[in-house]
């Protein structure tokens, strides 16, 4: 009986032996098709600073920014997306919510927010390069740069801005 479970167990070592050496196998073959099929790729999704491309922002932010669209359609319905926004000094977004998710990481500068329907800049916290914050469906807040600021928004489309006083909705002014 021992000598039939001293076998039983060379066995299994042998089959474990085997598995793994197919599954270092198969990772670096899968590693292999996987660069193969990204060859060249990567100048399409992959950016530099002075590679980016600023224009006007969409209307429903105040002129006076930079907009840049880095990945996707923000105008698209479920796909996902990427854009910043750079804004010069003293640059406000009045109060306002969004229907889906927004993620926002301060790529520069300082990023000032705040909670609720009237823009107070005394309530407002203070969000150095390299913060992020996510805002939920629904959060009320408005916003600030202190000093020349980049920001960059990602999440699911469409993007879209509510703003709490219709007045304050740029894409209404003419």
């Amino acid at each position: 009986m021992t000598d039939e479970k001293g076998e039983l167990q060379k066995l299994m070592k042998r089959i474990l032996y085997i598995t793994l050496a197919l599954a270092a196998l198969l990772c670096a073959a899968g590693g292999y098709y996987t660069v193969a099929a990204h060859a060249g790729e990567h100048a399409n999704n992959a950016f530099t600073p002075d590679s980016i491309t600023w224009g006007p922002p969409p209307p429903f932010v105040a002129p006076g920014a930079q907009f840049a669209v880095i990945e996707g359609d923000p105008t698209k319905a479920g796909s996902n997306y990427t854009v910043r926004l750079k804004m010069p000094d003293g640059y406000r977004i009045a109060p306002h919510w969004h229907p889906l998710r927004e993620n926002v990481t301060v790529i520069s500068g300082t990023f000032k927010v705040g909670m609720g329907d009237t823009f107070d800049a005394s309530k407002m916290g203070t969000f150095p390069a390299g913060s992020f914050a996510y805002l939920d469906p629904d959060m009320h807040h408005y916003a600030m740069a202190s000093g020349p600021v980049v920001v960059q928004i990602h999440g699911t489309a469409p993007v879209q801005f509510n703003y709490i006083n219709p007045n304050d909705d740029p894409s209404q002014k003419k």
